[in-house]
This record gives structure tokens, C-alpha cells and sequence, in this order.
């Protein structure tokens, strides 16, 4: 029952939700939970009478659970978060915990019924990380499919890059910073206002919350990009893309510099994309030309979708068709959009993306702006900051992931990318 006292501890924030706040929802375990738990009272925060069991506190009180962690924060660093959650049994899980200079597991144990406190919990296999360029290339080695990372300013050479720079990647939500272009670019010209009210007349599917909203509800341009952008609200987006036309989103995307735009034309809604791969269509679609998708496309029928097979479809875990229809950049891609984002004339678009920056403000220490956007479905992970340092200089730090056989994991991508962030320092 007794924690191990080799562990250390620290600050920097959870795992467990950042990233996915702007990713498709997912159902978070009582083991993730609890140890996401564990995280937030190394930090200093919650109430371990709450976290664990009445057996736990008498043998480790919360006072003697705070003065180890403290301790251990001294030896190993700051806490980064949950690294990973492996169920060994009914009531049983390994966790490992990373730190800012350790990986720390061991055996957590759980009551059986709700709340599900924290029974047992023995943290006493420390391992060191190694935080350079290297070692970071070498975990990025080990992800499977496969992966690129770009981190450094926009108008000069890569503090840190991993992969083929021009190698083309699914972007999942991500893809709605060209639609945040295109909308900043047509208020900039007098054709739109952040301002502009327009009816919610079509619905798309989470992630989001305006699927919800009652039919026809009045929504201002600036509230539904928001939503978009800090929590990827899907029927948000599609507002916007009827709004601005998918023909001035295609040009944004060319303008930007896009290498093979056409590889993501037409450019879908995400309803559209829901219906595609969750009917009877996907395969077709998969194989046809830009000329016939347009076809196909203009004689969808977009009510026609079953919801059961949706939800089916698009919280199983397996990849569908990923390689074939998505949004697609390359690393070199997503910089020459960054170089848009940061020359916009006008700021709404840069502060809307920095409502929702996955990043504490510890780790973004020193940087005058940081925006973000991400994004994923089965097989993909994205994650890209834009970022302004403190003599006003703009950078991009980008790190994408793509298997067509397997999901990915949320949780390493975004400790890779907060490790990459720190070698600017």
C-alpha cells in the first residue's frame, strides 16, 4: 500500500485532457483518471481525502504524501504528466508517470466500486530521460506509422526537426486554420464581419457543442471561429466553410503555398467527411479523381447517414481510410500557413487561437504569443503552435503522426512536443 519513496514530482500540468479538448472526445477510464489524479496532488492541487482510500491515508497521509512529493520533485524535476496506463487486472493497472528528468511506474491499485479510489499506489521503477535532440529523435523513432516534427522560427533554420519535411500528413481538425485564414482574410477585405450573425441551419457531429444548440439559433462569425478553433466544434466549422465558400478555402490553401493542395480538394466539410466514410461511399470516393469527387460530391445526400454506423465508424479505433480522404500538409506545408496566420493584418484570428493552447503557462515561460490548433481521428494525430518570442519573432513548433493499422497515442505525441518546446531554452 505504501508509495514508493523514490519518486519525484513537480509541475507542469496533466495529460489527461489538453490535447483532446480539441480532438474528438474520448472516454476517460477510472484508471486514467486516478492517475491524472496523482498529478494534480504531486502539483499541489485537489484533495487527496477524495483521491484515496481511507486504508491508503493511514498508512501515507496527504501531509506525508505532499512532503515525498516535494522530495522527489527536488530529485527528479518537474512533473510532466501521465505517461501511460497499463490495466493489469479487474481493479488493478502499471502507471508511469514522466517526470522532468525521470519516467517513474509501478502498480496502482483501485477500489472496486465508485468512486474508485486510489487503494494501493507503489512508484519504484525510475528511469532517467534523456531530453536532448537525439534522444528525443530516437523516441520519435519508436512511434509507429509515421512521424515529422518542425520546430523553430518562420523566417530561418529548424531548432529541432524530425522526418522528411515535405512528406504529406493527415491533419485532422487542423485543417480548420485554413478555414481561420480564409474567414480573417475575407473580413481584412469587407466581404465578412467577426461581427456577422447567421443562422444555425445544418449540423454536423462532435467533437463540439453546437450540435446541441437549438435549430436556427443566431451565431456571430467571431463566437462559431471560436468554437472551431479552442474546441474544434465541428458544426462551428461547418458554419463557417458554407459562410465562406469551400472555392475561397481551396484558395487559401493554394495562396498559402500548399505543395499538393489538390490532394485535399475537394475540400470537405466535416459532415461531408462523416457521411463519406461512414456509408457505403468511402471506398469509391478513396479511389476516384478530383473531377469525379466534385461529382460525387454535389449528388451527396447529406442527411442520408446512419448514426448508429457513424458513431461505429468513428469510435472503434481503427483507421479508416486515412491515406485517401483527409486534409493533407506536409511539415513545409504548415509552415508556409504559420507565415500566413502571423502576417494577418489584423489580430482576431491570432487570439482566437490562443484561447485554448494545451501548453501551462510554466512551459510557454518566455514566448510573448502562443496560439494552437489540433487535431485526430483514428490513425492521425496533429498538434501545431504558433508561436512569437519575446524580441517579436515568429516560430512554428508542429509534430504529426499517422497510422493506417492502429490508433495513436495522444499523451506521447504532446510529451514530445513539450520536450522539443524546451530545447529553445
Amino acid at each position: 500500500m505504501m508509495m514508493g519513496v523514490a519518486l519525484a514530482f513537480g509541475s507542469v500540468g496533466t495529460l489527461a485532457s489538453p490535447a483532446m479538448a480539441q480532438t474528438e472526445a474520448t472516454q476517460e477510464s477510472p484508471f486514467e483518471a486516478r492517475a491524472a489524479d496523482v498529478v494534480s496532488l504531486i502539483e499541489g492541487e485537489g484533495d487527496a481525502t477524495e483521491v484515496f482510500s481511507p486504508t491508503f491515508l493511514a498508512q501515507v497521509s496527504a501531509e506525508q504524501f505532499a512532503t515525498i512529493s516535494q522530495q522527489l520533485t527536488a530529485q527528479l524535476g518537474d512533473i510532466v504528466g501521465v505517461e501511460s496506463v497499463e490495466p493489469t487486472g479487474e481493479n488493478a493497472a502499471q502507471i508511469t508517470l514522466r517526470f522532468e528528468k525521470a519516467l517513474a511506474s509501478g502498480p496502482m491499485t483501485l477500489e472496486a466500486e465508485a468512486p474508485y479510489q486510489i487503494s494501493g499506489l507503489l512508484l519504484n521503477d525510475i528511469k532517467p530521460v534523456a531530453t536532448g535532440p537525439d534522444a528525443i529523435s530516437a523516441d520519435m523513432e519508436a512511434l509507429s506509422g509515421s512521424a515529422a516534427a518542425w520546430f523553430g522560427p518562420l523566417d530561418g533554420e529548424a531548432i529541432y526537426t524530425y522526418g522528411d519535411t515535405a512528406q504529406p500528413f493527415a491533419i485532422g481538425s487542423t485543417f480548420k486554420l485554413y478555414v481561420l485564414a480564409a474567414l480573417s482574410r475575407a473580413v481584412s477585405e469587407g466581404r465578412l464581419a467577426w461581427d456577422d450573425v447567421i443562422p444555425l441551419d445544418a449540423k454536423s457531429f462532435p467533437s463540439g457543442i453546437m450540435q446541441n444548440w437549438p435549430d436556427g439559433a443566431p451565431v456571430t462569425l467571431h463566437t462559431a471561429a471560436t468554437l472551431m478553433i479552442s474546441i474544434s466544434d465541428n458544426t462551428a466549422t461547418d458554419l463557417l466553410m458554407r459562410t465562406v465558400g469551400r472555392e475561397a478555402i481551396e484558395a487559401e490553401m493554394r495562396a498559402s503555398g500548399h505543395a499538393d493542395p489538390a490532394q485535399s480538394f475537394p475540400f470537405l466539410t466535416t459532415r461531408e467527411m462523416f457521411v463519406i466514410k461512414s456509408g457505403d461511399l468511402g471506398e469509391a470516393f478513396a479511389a476516384a479523381s478530383e473531377a469525379q469527387r466534385r461529382e460525387m460530391l454535389a449528388a451527396l445526400d447529406l442527411s442520408d447517414i446512419d448514426e448508429e454506423r457513424f458513431y461505429a465508424t468513428f469510435t472503434s479505433g481503427t483507421p479508416v481510410l486515412i491515406e485517401d480522404i483527409e486534409w493533407f500538409a506536409s511539415m513545409a506545408d504548415q509552415r508556409a500557413l504559420m507565415r500566413v496566420l502571423a502576417a494577418l493584418p489584423e489580430d482576431t484570428a491570432r487570439q482566437i487561437m490562443a484561447v485554448n493552447t494545451v501548453f501551462d503557462e510554466e512551459e510557454t515561460a518566455g514566448w510573448d504569443y502562443v496560439g494552437y490548433k489540433g487535431g485526430s481521428e483514428a490513425g492521425v494525430l496533429n498538434m501545431s503552435w504558433l508561436l512569437r518570442d519575446e524580441a517579436g519573432r515568429w516560430h512554428m513548433l508542429a509534430i504529426a503522426q499517422m497510422d493506417p493499422t492502429a490508433e495513436v497515442d495522444t499523451t506521447s505525441l504532446l510529451l514530445l512536443a513539450k520536450r522539443i518546446l524546451a530545447l529553445a531554452e
